[in-house]
């Protein structure tokens, strides 16, 4: 439950105040499978929520606005 609750947070905080990344959401490589009948478990939702944890600390060093 804890992990959904995060995973919502964190694109919710995406889909608000990142819209241009929000985008791409639907091609993160890790939400795409190669399994014919995948599992979903903790495991699974951890390493989704920590690639969208990389996806925005990227976006956040590579396009600081410099004042």
């Amino acid at each position: 439950q804890a992990l959904l609750k995060d995973i919502s947070q964190l694109i919710k905080t995406i889909e608000t105040d990142y819209p241009e990344l929000y985008q791409f959401l639907d091609e993160n490589p890790s939400t795409i499978t190669t399994e014919k009948d995948p599992t979903i478990d903790k495991k699974v939702l951890q390493e989704y929520l920590e690639s969208l944890k990389q996806l925005l600390k990227h976006h956040i060093e590579t396009h600081q606005i410099v004042k």
